[in-house]
Formats: C-alpha cells, structure tokens, sequence
C-alpha cells in the first residue's frame, strides 16, 4: 500500500534470514576459506591470458559453450547432455533448488553443513527439516537422514562435508535415493580429497543431482567456475533457472586449460592430502586439542577455550582461520584449511602459543 516501507515488499521468509557474508581479513597465513594454496603455473595463466587476447571481448561467449562441457564430460566421464555450467558450483545449487523448492515444499539437509542450503531453501519458502549429524564425531545419521527423506522434494548432502570433513559412508547414497520420492542434491566440492565420488550411480540415479567446483582442488577460487551432472531431462529444466552467459570468457578458458592438464592439479591434491594426514597427527599428540577426522582440505579443531579468543589469538600471530562456533553442534570449534608445510608449521606454533596463554 503507499506510503510503506520498500522492505515490507519482502517475503517474510527472507527478511527474517540472515545473509551470508564473510569479511574479507588480511593475514600472513590465510586458512580460512578452504583455498588451494598452490597457484596455479605463471606459463598456464600466460597461456589463458593468450588465448583470452585472441578473441573478441565486446562479443559474448557461446550460448552453450560447447568446447567448455566436452572437455568436462571427457574429464568427469558423464554424457555432455547432462553437464551445466555456472559461476561458481554455488549459482547452480541455486538454480537446482529453484525450478523444485516452493511454498510446503520439504527440504531435508543435514546440519552443521554449508549454510548457503538452508538460506536458499528458505528464501525459496521451502518446508526446511534439518537432520543433526551424530553428536561424538560429526557422522552422518544416515538412519534418520533416510527416514525424514521419505516425503521429501529435495534432500540436500556434501559429501565430504563442510565444515566438519566427514565422508557419507558407502551404500548410504543408495538407501536414500532408493526411498526418496524427490531429488538428491550431492556437492562433492571436495571430492578429490577424499577419492570418493557418486558419479557412479549417475546412471541409473534420474533423481541425482552432482555439483562439483574448481574453487578448491582446481586452484580457481578468483574464477568462479562449477560444473552440475545430472541426467539430462533434468539438466534440461535446471537450465531454465540458469542465468545465460553466465560464465565469462577469461574464465572458460582458464577451465578449459586445467582441463588440458589433469596432473597438475592431481600433484597438488596429494601434497595437500599428504600435508593434512601429518598435521592430523601433529595435533594427535596434543592433549589440549581435540582434533576430528578429515576427508578434505580442511580439518576442525576443538579445546576449552572459547571459540572466539582462540581465533583472535591465532590471527595475533599472523594466522587467519574461520571461526564456526555459530554452527549447530560446533560450540569452541574452528575450521582450519590445510596450507603450504610452511604455513602449517606456522599454525602449529601459534596454536601451541595460543593454548598456553590464560
């Protein structure tokens, strides 16, 4: 009516969320986002720049760029028809949950996980049923998360999860698709730490939705590119909700060019794993610490100090890690992304530091 607030336009859904933010910290050791800390190659990005220098920039990039989903089809294994593209794996939970969420709709997600599944689901007015992961070491209840998908339109799970690391165990995924009369969307952002994936179910799974990213193992976080597989019925219709030329030319080509060269980020994948596996012991021995197991590039922490003072404590001394006590579940907890050995090493010190201080 006039004369009223703009806001009160506002579906109450969303004024009542909280947006997902993040401040942007400087430090000298940066592990708070979970990136790749290996660049990468100067002559890959000089090849990128050559190949964005050639073409037009006042023009657009393909509709569909076709160069782009064949070489993720012949990377991932999964048809071409099936593949779509989006800036960051992020736009395309988006788009997913958009063309299937409404008003009563259910949505089932476990918690803690990434909160953008929540939020979105909400602002979608979706009917949101949160499943707690089990109390004493951040497990998937598979149990209750099948039982409460039983009438869902969407049951949203990463595997591995972020931010506690865990890995859905084997069998789970088919015990949830086989009951559920919706659709599953898995994000297997970290997949290639943990060297599980459930692409293999994609076949004969029409309700099984795949996202993956290139923020993580792919060192492109600064690019914003992510992929979706899906069978392509419903690839088709999540297209519908999909923003064209939504993906820029510097960043098809740059995709394309790691595409190209598979090893390279498969060396920088083991040397993270392999870095995780020794601070994970690292911390072992530490009995103030409580450290918990990880299939990713990241790990969580647990001590008796109070969440907050620990990571001011440790940004004291130059290391920035993400705060998730506000997680459920995750009271006195930090997310620390696994560095370079200099970078952990540096983490390690000021953690011992820290923890000795009153």
């Amino acid at each position: 009516m006039p004369g009223q607030s703009p806001s009160d336009v506002i579906k109450p859904e969303v004024r009542q969320l909280s947006a997902y933010t993040l401040k942007h910290i400087k430090a000298d050791v940066k592990l708070d986002q979970n990136e790749n800390p290996y660049e990468l190659p100067q002559e890959l990005k000089e090849e990128v720049t050559r190949r964005v220098l050639a073409r037009p920039w006042g023009r657009y990039p393909e509709f569909v760029p076709h160069s782009t989903t064949q070489a993720l089809a012949r990377y991932s294994g999964w048809r071409e028809d099936g593949i779509l593209i989006g800036n960051g794996s992020n736009e395309l939970i988006m788009a997913g949950l958009s063309v299937i969420l409404g008003k009563g709709r259910k949505a089932v997600i476990p918690q803690p996980t990434f909160t953008l599944y929540k939020l979105l689901s909400s602002v979608f007015e979706a009917q949101v049923t949160t499943v707690p992961l089990n109390a004493s070491d951040f497990t998937f209840n598979v149990d209750e998360i099948e039982a409460t998908a039983k009438d869902a339109a969407v049951t949203v799970i990463c595997s591995p999860n972020n931010p506690t690391g865990g890995l859905l165990p084997a069998g789970s995924l088919e015990r949830i698709l086989k009951v559920t009369p919706g659709v599953v969307f898995l994000d297997e952002a970290y997949h290639e730490f943990s060297g599980q994936t459930a692409l293999t179910l994609l076949p004969s799974n029409p309700n099984l939705i795949v996202l993956r990213t290139f923020s993580k193992a792919m060192s492109m976080a600064g690019l914003r590119f992510g992929y979706l597989m899906a069978h392509p019925e419903v690839a088709r219709e999540i297209h519908k909700a999909k923003l064209p030329y939504n993906v820029n030319v510097f960043t098809l080509a740059a995709a394309e060019a790691v595409l190209e060269r598979p090893n390279l980020v498969k060396e920088a994948v083991q040397r993270l794993i392999a870095e995780r596996e020794r601070v994970l012991a690292e911390l072992r021995t530490r009995p103030d610490v409580e450290v918990f197991d990880s299939c990713t590039n990241f790990f969580l922490i647990r001590t008796m100090k109070r969440a907050r003072d620990l990571f001011e404590a440790l940004y004291d001394r130059g290391v920035l890690v993400r705060d998730v006590s506000s997680y459920p579940m995750l009271e006195r907890t930090l997310r620390v992304s696994v560095g370079k050995p200099e970078e952990n090493n540096r983490f390690l010190s000021a953690l011992d530091r820290a923890l000795e201080t009153k």
